[in-house]
């Protein structure tokens, strides 16, 4: 589908649009290491209910693009809400429906919990993404340890000399691992790996993983954001949590006690058979969950 452009404070970014443009806005966001079609079988159903759909590539993605070279390439968590709330203000949307997973869960959850105003409701994939970067260096479970091994790699200059070299080889097979029952083929994989031939999508992503963990310094301009996230916000807007039951990433017990984090109306459902990317493998729960929700108003 053709792209859209807009330009914020620091980037061009790319978008598709579907649907009506006075219609109520769902924005859908994509994780890593993915990209907007993700959606195809999203956008099209909430269009045709009237409303406006925006898929945008997040930094590092496809089309979009700084506009300086000195802006740092990060991919901390702050960024990416700040680039969706810059995304909202550029295109003059005062509130939206926001569905997201992966980095696009985190972006979507950092809107609701900070700027609630901004989100008339949630559709967050594996629940509360939101970071919590002060406890990142307690050990986890073997079994998730091991699931982390690609983080693990990025944090070594071996891990960007792969992701430089390999990146189509590495991202294949996270889908493969962190979606076992789903069965995409070639040319599913070579639309989306497109967008990992972005000229910033070795740096965005090595600097996002160094950072979660505290081996990296985040952008200056974006503490504010940090310090306030640190505060493990609550999120107040109405919200629907989907989590696959086969995700080889983050497994469904992992979102069980995420009500904790959810102030407003909340319903947590679990898809079997489903692995982490949840839009693409399972298209009718998420539209089923925008559905269920309020629209923007």
């Amino acid at each position: 589908m053709a792209h859209r452009t807009i330009r914020t404070d620091v980037l061009d970014i790319a978008y598709e649009e579907h649907g009506p443009p006075d219609g109520a806005t769902v924005i859908l966001l994509h994780g890593f290491p993915y990209d907007p079609r993700a959606y195809d079988h999203v956008a099209p159903p909430l269009a045709a209910d009237g409303r406006r759909v925006l898929v945008p590539y997040l930094r590092g993605y496809g089309p979009t693009r700084f506009l300086s070279p000195d802006t740092p390439r990060s991919g901390q968590q702050a960024a990416l809400g700040h680039d969706l709330l810059r995304f909202m203000d550029a295109l003059g949307i005062r509130r939206a429906a926001l569905a997201g997973y992966d980095w696009g869960g985190r972006a979507a959850c950092i809107v609701a919990a900070l700027w609630p105003e901004r989100a008339s409701a949630l559709v967050s994939v594996s629940g509360y993404n939101i970071q919590d970067i002060a406890a990142s260096a307690a050990p986890a479970a073997a079994e998730q340890e091991h699931r982390f091994w690609y983080q693990y790699y990025f944090h070594t200059e071996r891990g960007r000399a792969g992701l430089t070299a390999n990146r189509r080889d590495i991202c294949r097979l996270l889908w493969r691992l962190w979606s076992p029952e789903w069965r995409f083929d070639d040319a599913t994989f070579d639309r989306s790996a497109a967008s990992f031939d972005n000229p910033d999508f070795v740096d965005v992503v090595i600097q996002s993983y160094r950072h979660r963990f505290g081996y990296a310094p985040g952008d200056l301009a974006l503490e504010p954001i940090e310090a306030r996230l640190a505060a493990r916000p609550l999120i107040a807007v109405p919200s629907i949590v989907l989590h696959g039951g086969h995700d080889g990433v983050g497994p469904a017990e992992q979102s069980q006690r995420h009500d904790r984090y959810f102030t407003g109306p909340y319903v947590r459902r679990v898809l079997p058979g489903i692995g982490h990317n949840l839009p693409q493998e399972a298209p009718d729960a998420v539209v089923a969950a925008l559905r269920a929700l309020p629209v923007a108003g």
